[in-house]
């Protein structure tokens, strides 16, 4: 059953982490706002035209699917820790795809991460 549960959990990270990019990318290009009522028609007509938006969904919403999957497997107390695998996977699509700053604090991060779910896995 374990054996399952963790290519699982990775596939939904891999797919939540790009649905994030997309997500973050689209955001970018539409630009910073605030919650307003005047901003609600204009801000809106951008995200519901953004491809970007969309597919990243429909990503997000397979991942959804794919967590239901684990979820119909094992304990929600053991699948969730290993969702932490996504930090990881975000953290590095986004220092590749959007260019976004790798601390070493963000790595030494990573890598306790990376520990957490060595341990949990045993």
């Amino acid at each position: 059953m374990f054996n399952i549960v963790v290519p699982l959990v990775l596939i939904c990270m891999v797919l939540n982490s790009v649905a994030q990019i997309l997500l973050k990318a689209a955001m970018t290009r539409i630009g910073v706002f605030s919650f307003s009522f005047q901003n609600l028609v204009p801000i809106g007509m951008k995200v519901i035209a953004s491809p970007f938006i969309w597919i990243g969904m429909v990503i997000y919403a397979s991942s959804v699917f794919v967590w239901l999957l684990v979820l119909s497997r094992v304990d929600v107390g053991v699948a969730y820790p290993l969702t932490s695998i996504g930090f990881i996977l975000t953290a590095l699509a986004a220092y590749f795809f959007l260019g976004e700053s790798l601390s070493l604090v963000r790595v030494a991060g990573i890598v306790v991460i990376i520990a957490g779910i060595y341990l949990i896995t045993r």
